[in-house]
């Protein structure tokens, strides 16, 4: 029986799966949490703020320059990063290597690292259904700009992209497994 991985877990500012993803962190014990500035506030607004801070998780929020808390990855504390949900403009930032915050910092550090990451992108492909805070459901057309964003990213060395709540906690339950990297980059 192989232990549970030691998760680095960043949420950036977007509703569309962050229920479903919060449910994952509070199944996982082994989980620090990394916030945006936005990903705090649409936890807030969604009413998941607080059942977060409950659950005993260490909680990392941006306010540190250049997301100074990232540096929690080295020295082998974790054994992967986990990014969801992930906006298009955090998907962009992390293809383009911008490191301006928090959470594309903490991906740009598993990187430097050879931490593997698993990000789930909130706009893959198509049209997206998403719901509200106050539970309307509404239509998000993914731009042509932020699909081929998110296929740069799924090439990356160490990087997963999933297109699931459903198949990111498939990858976190067998992780670690014999063949754990190429579950990862997806070989």
């Amino acid at each position: 029986m192989s232990r549970r991985a030691r998760i680095a877990w960043g949420i950036t500012g977007a509703g569309h799966f962050l229920e479903d993803c919060v449910k994952l962190i509070l199944a996982h014990e082994q989980c620090d949490v990394f916030l945006s500035r936005a990903g705090l506030q649409v936890l807030k607004l969604h009413g998941l703020y607080r059942e977060l801070q409950d659950c005993g998780h260490e909680i990392f929020l941006d306010e540190d320059a250049a997301g100074f808390r990232a540096t929690r990855l080295y020295g082998g504390r974790y054994d992967l990063v986990v990014i969801a949900p992930a906006t298009s403009n955090t998907v962009a930032k992390m293809v383009a290597a911008i490191a301006d915050g928090l959470v594309t910092s903490l991906f740009a550090t598993a990187g430097k690292c050879k931490i593997p990451a698993v990000i789930l992108p909130c706009d893959v492909s198509g049209e997206v259904v998403s719901t509200t805070h106050k539970g309307k459901e509404i239509r998000v057309h993914v731009r042509p700009i932020d699909q081929q964003n998110t296929e740069a990213l799924a090439s990356f060395e160490g990087v997963r992209v999933v297109h699931s709540p459903n198949q990111l906690a498939e990858v976190i339950s067998n992780w670690p497994g014999p063949d754990a990297q190429s579950k990862i980059t997806g070989g």
